[in-house]
C-alpha cells in the first residue's frame, strides 16, 4: 500500500497568515486545496522546460533537456523551433485573453452609446474627449455621443484590421515605434495577429526560431499596445477613471453578521452592477429581516482590483486566497464571470453550502449555478445573486472561522493621476518624475505585477522583492494579484515610505504617496506602458523606453497571461524578469536570443531568477546601466533588507 503524502508545513506554503489559518482549517475539514494539490501533482519536467511538442499526432515528441541538440523531433523540429513554437502559442493564448476581455468592453461601450444597455452610463467623459483627440478624432462642438461612436469605430481597428497600424500606436514613442517598423514588428490588428502565431506554429509551417519570434513580438505588442490598452481606456471612460482611495484589505473584511458576497474575475461590469443591487433597499431590508445587520460585497482578484480603486471596496486576497476565503464559512455567495478562475472552487463551495455562480457564458464550470450576467439587464442576475446570499445567511450551517487580519493602503494610482499628483490641476507632468531620476533621488522604476502559483511560497517573492527594491530607491509599479500580495504586507500605506532609501523617502513624503503605487488589474499593465512613455516624452531619459532605467518582473507567474504581458513589456524595451520557472530548455539558440540577442536588436530582454534577492539584483543591476549609458549615475551600494528593516514591515501592519 503506497504511503499517504506527508503535507507540506504551512508556514512553507505561505507568509498570509490568514491563508495559513484557512489551509489548517481545510485539513481539519478534509477540504483539499489547490495548495495541497500542486504538491501531490508534480510537475513534468520536460514539459517544464517547453521541451514537448504535442503539434501534430507523430508525437508528442519529447527533448532531451540535458543534452537539447541530440535529437530532433519526428517531423526533423530542432529544440528552438520547439521551444519558439510553444512560446508563441503562450503568447497567443495570453493575448487572446485580454482581446477578448477588452473586445467585450467596447461592444459594451458601443451598446451603451446607441442606448441600447442603459444600465451603465460615461462616467469620465473628459477621458473620452482626451482618447479621441490623441487619435485625432475631432471634438471640438460636437455632441459627446457622435465622437464616442467615432471613437468605437477608430478602436475597433484594434481588433478587427488586417493591414497597416493599429491605432494606438500614436501613443508609442517615435523612435521605439521607428524600431518597430525596421524590425517589422508593428502590429496590424490583434485578430490577425493572433490567428497568424497559431498557423505559424502548426506543424511544417514556420520553423526559423528568430522568425517566429517576430510574430510573438508583433502578437504581444497587440495585446499590450492594443487589446489591453483598450480595455483599461473603456473601463475607465464607463466606471470612472480611478484616483487614489483608502481601502481595507485582506480576510478580516470578511463579516460574520453580514450577508457576504464575493466577486471574482476580471471584466468590471459585474462588480459594478452589483454595487448596484447591494445597495438597493429592498434587498438591504431583506438582509437585515434575515438577521443580518447588512450586505457586505468584497472584491477578489483582478476585478476586484478595479472596484478596489474605483469604489474603495474591500479586497479579500489574489488568486492563491479565493478557495481560501470559502474555507471561513461565512462566505454566502461566490460568483465569479472570465479568467484565473480554479473548477475547485466549484467542491470547495458545495462542501461549506457557499452557492457558487457563474455569470458569463463564456465560463461555465461544472457543477456550478449558471445566472448569465445580461447587459441590457444586468440587475436581474446580479439581484439574484443577492437573494441566494440572504437566503444562505439565513440558513448558514458550516461552523464560522474568520482570520482576524486586514491591512489598510492606498490604491488606484492611474496614468492621470499619477500626473495630476506630480504637478497639480495646472502643471500635471511627469517632469518631476525625471527630474528626480535624473538628481538620483529615485534610481528608477519597477514594474513588479503577476500571478500568485501554489510552486512558489504564496507572496514571499513578491514582498521580498519590493522591500529590495524600494529599500535601494526603486519606485516600485504594481498589478494584479502582486498587488495584493504588497497590499496584505502593509506595503500599500504612506507610512511604508520608512522601509525606502532616503531618495525614494524624501520623494514619497513630499509628494504624499507610498512608494509602492497600485495601479489596477493585469489588463491594466498598459498605465505602465503609459507612464513609460510620457517619461520619454517629457525627456532627459532617452529618446525611446529601451533607454529608460527601468524593469519588470512577475516573481511568481503562472498564467498565458503573463507570458504575453512580459513579451510586449521586452518588446517595448524593458528588461523583464520572471521568478519560479521559465518555459525554457536552458543552453539553446531560442533562450540566447530572448534573453540577449533582442536587447542587441533594440528591444528589451528576458531575465529569470529563482529567489527575490536574485530577482532584485538583476533589477537595480540594469538600472544602474542604464543611468550610465545615459549619463546621469553615481556611485552608489546596494542596500540589503535586514532584521530591523523586517521589524519596521511586522509594525506597519
Amino acid at each position: 500500500m503506497a504511503k499517504p503524502l506527508e503535507l507540506m508545513k504551512v508556514e512553507d506554503i505561505t507568509i498570509c497568515e490568514s491563508t495559513a489559518q484557512m489551509i489548517t482549517k481545510a485539513r481539519k475539514d478534509g477540504v483539499e486545496l489547490f495548495f495541497d494539490r500542486a504538491q501531490s501533482m508534480k510537475a513534468c519536467p520536460i514539459g517544464e522546460q517547453s521541451a514537448c511538442c504535442k503539434n501534430c499526432s507523430m508525437g508528442p515528441c519529447r527533448m532531451n533537456v540535458n543534452s537539447p541538440y541530440d535529437r530532433v523531433g519526428v517531423c526533423g523540429a530542432t529544440i528552438d523551433t520547439i521551444l519558439a513554437r510553444n512560446f508563441g502559442r503562450m503568447v497567443a493564448a495570453g493575448a487572446a485573453a485580454h482581446t477578448d476581455h477588452g473586445m467585450a468592453m467596447l461592444e459594451l461601450f458601443r451598446d451603451v452609446i446607441n442606448g441600447k444597455v442603459k444600465e451603465y452610463s460615461i462616467k469620465d467623459p473628459l477621458k473620452l474627449i482626451e482618447i479621441a483627440e490623441s487619435l485625432d478624432i475631432e471634438t471640438e462642438g460636437r455632441e459627446l455621443k457622435d465622437v464616442a461612436m467615432d471613437l468605437y469605430h477608430e478602436l475597433e481597428k484594434t481588433y478587427t484590421q488586417v493591414e497597416g497600424e493599429i491605432p494606438l500606436m500614436k501613443r508609442v514613442p517615435i523612435k521605439t515605434l521607428e524600431q518597430w517598423r525596421e524590425a517589422g514588428v508593428v502590429p496590424r490588428g490583434a485578430m490577425r495577429e493572433i490567428m497568424e502565431m497559431m498557423h505559424r506554429t502548426a506543424i511544417g509551417v514556420d520553423q526559423d526560431y528568430e522568425n517566429i519570434t517576430k510574430q510573438i513580438t508583433r502578437t504581444a505588442l497587440a495585446d499590450g499596445w492594443g487589446g489591453s490598452m483598450v480595455s483599461t481606456d473603456i473601463s475607465d471612460i464607463l466606471f470612472g477613471t480611478p484616483a487614489p482611495v483608502e481601502v481595507e484589505v485582506d480576510m478580516g473584511v470578511i463579516k460574520e453578521d453580514q450577508v457576504n458576497i464575493i466577486v471574482h474575475g476580471h471584466e468590471p461590469n459585474l462588480l459594478e452592477a452589483m454595487v448596484v443591487s447591494v445597495a438597493d433597499p429592498t434587498l438591504l431590508a431583506a438582509a437585515k429581516s434575515a438577521g443580518a445587520k447588512g450586505i457586505n460585497l468584497i472584491g477578489m482578484c483582478c476585478s476586484g482590483l478595479e472596484a478596489m480603486s474605483r469604489h474603495g471596496l474591500p479586497h479579500a486576497g489574489n488568486f492563491s486566497d479565493t478557495e481560501c476565503v470559502l474555507v471561513t464559512g461565512a462566505i454566502d455567495a461566490m460568483t465569479v464571470d472570465i479568467q484565473c478562475i480554479k473548477q475547485g472552487l466549484q467542491k470547495v463551495a458545495a462542501f461549506y453550502q457557499t452557492p457558487f455562480i457563474t455569470t458569463n457564458y463564456r465560463a461555465k464550470i461544472e457543477g456550478a449555478l449558471h445566472i448569465q450576467l445580461d447587459e441590457l439587464l444586468p440587475r436581474e442576475c446580479t439581484d439574484e445573486i443577492v437573494i441566494k446570499a440572504i437566503t444562505r445567511f439565513k440558513n448558514r450551517e458550516k461552523p464560522v472561522q474568520i482570520p482576524q487580519v486586514t491591512a489598510k493602503g492606498v490604491h488606484g494610482f492611474s496614468f492621470e493621476y499619477i500626473n495630476y499628483m506630480l504637478g497639480g490641476s495646472f502643471r500635471g507632468s511627469y517632469t518631476p518624475l525625471n527630474e528626480n531620476i535624473i538628481n538620483g533621488r529615485i534610481r528608477g522604476v519597477a514594474g513588479v505585477v503577476g500571478c500568485t502559483n501554489p510552486r512558489s511560497k504564496q507572496d514571499y517573492s513578491h514582498v521580498e522583492l519590493v522591500k529590495e527594491l524600494i529599500k535601494n530607491d526603486v519606485l516600485v509599479l504594481q498589478t494584479g494579484c502582486s498587488q495584493m500580495a504588497l497590499a496584505k504586507a502593509g506595503l500599500t500605506g504612506p507610512g511604508a515610505a520608512a522601509l525606502a532609501g532616503p531618495g525614494l523617502a524624501e520623494v514619497c513624503e513630499t509628494v504624499g504617496m507610498p512608494p509602492v503605487l497600485g495601479l489596477g488589474s493585469c489588463v491594466d499593465n498598459s498605465r505602465i506602458l503609459l507612464a513609460a512613455a510620457e517619461m520619454v516624452k517629457v525627456g532627459g531619459l532617452g529618446d525611446c523606453i529601451a533607454d529608460l532605467p527601468a524593469a519588470g518582473c512577475a516573481p511568481e507567474w503562472m498564467s498565458e497571461k503573463a507570458i504575453a504581458i512580459g513579451q510586449y513589456f521586452v518588446a517595448s524595451g524593458i528588461y523583464t524578469v520572471f521568478g519560479h520557472t521559465f518555459p525554457m530548455t536552458k543552453g539553446t539558440r531560442f533562450e540566447k536570443h530572448l534573453f540577449h540577442d533582442l536587447e542587441d536588436l533594440g528591444f528589451g530582454k528576458w531575465g529569470f531568477a529563482d529567489s527575490p534577492k536574485e530577482m532584485a539584483r538583476l533589477i537595480i543591476a540594469h538600472i544602474d546601466k542604464k543611468r550610465a549609458q545615459l549619463g546621469i549615475d553615481k556611485t552608489r551600494e546596494r542596500v540589503l533588507t535586514d532584521m530591523a528593516d523586517r521589524r519596521s514591515l511586522d509594525a506597519l501592519v
